[in-house]
């Protein structure tokens, strides 16, 4: 399991991997492809939006965006594993490592319908924080009422 940060080298790997994000969300949310076949990637990549890459086996097998709203403060934006990778803990782990390296306060939000996304995030972060986190659901102003998890690192002595 190798994470490495999206940049100009990889950027074209990110995006490939966005493509089959965008496809198997695309019911729930309702975006078709446009003439080309092609889905929007949504968050862009730069600014204050990092892209983390898994590589197993030196085979891309996840993605996603991460938006650093204020400093310590993040938000998971986009988050997607290929399907033959999922099981045995594979985007937990992809995740978790994230989680740990950045720090701070976390907020990760789904959208209705998207239940499967739900369960695998409550798990998660149940574990990660072993259960302290808040789950609401909140009014997101592109995406609707969603379900939201947030959690804060307890700060180490």
């Amino acid at each position: 399991m190798n994470i490495v940060k999206v940049d100009s080298s990889n950027k074209h790997v990110y995006m490939n991997l966005a493509q089959a994000y965008g496809a198997e969300f695309s019911k729930i949310i309702q975006e078709k492809p446009d003439s080309n076949g092609l889905f929007p990637v949504d968050p862009q990549i730069e600014g204050n939006v990092s892209g983390y890459l898994l590589y197993i086996d030196g085979v891309p097998a996840a993605l996603t965006a991460i938006a650093n709203k204020s400093p310590g403060q993040y938000e998971v934006c986009d988050f997607y594993v290929v399907p033959y990778f999922r099981k045995n803990k594979v985007g937990k782990r992809f995740i978790s490592d994230i989680l740990t390296s950045l720090g701070g306060s976390w907020e990760i939000k789904q959208v209705a319908g998207a239940d499967h996304a739900v369960k695998f995030w409550r798990d998660v972060i149940h574990d990660y924080t072993s259960g302290n986190f808040i789950e609401d659901k909140y009014e997101d102003e592109k995406w609707g009422v969603v379900t939201r998890q947030r959690f804060t690192h307890a700060i180490n002595a």
